[in-house]
């Protein structure tokens, strides 16, 4: 699968040439299809990054500057 810039790179393709004013329609569908598929995959890889930088902003440091990942509280449970 190609990587996060080389799908973008193809929407922004897409989007000029739905532009095009000699485009069919058939090719316009087609095109519009497509862009929306990249769009969708775009926007949840976006969503992930998101969240891993969440959590990485949200991390405990340790004393020598280190993120430390807490998945579960350290507290027993009652």
């Amino acid at each position: 699968m190609k990587n996060f810039e080389e799908r973008l790179r193809r929407l922004e393709e897409l989007s000029e040439r739905i532009r095009e004013p000699d485009l069919a329609l058939e090719d316009a569908v087609a095109v519009f299809e497509e862009g929306v598929k990249l769009s969708k995959g775009l926007e949840k890889d976006l969503e992930r990054i998101e969240s891993k930088v969440e959590i990485l902003l949200n991390q405990p440091s340790l004393p020598d500057g280190k993120l430390e990942l807490v998945l579960f509280d350290s507290r027993d449970d009652e």
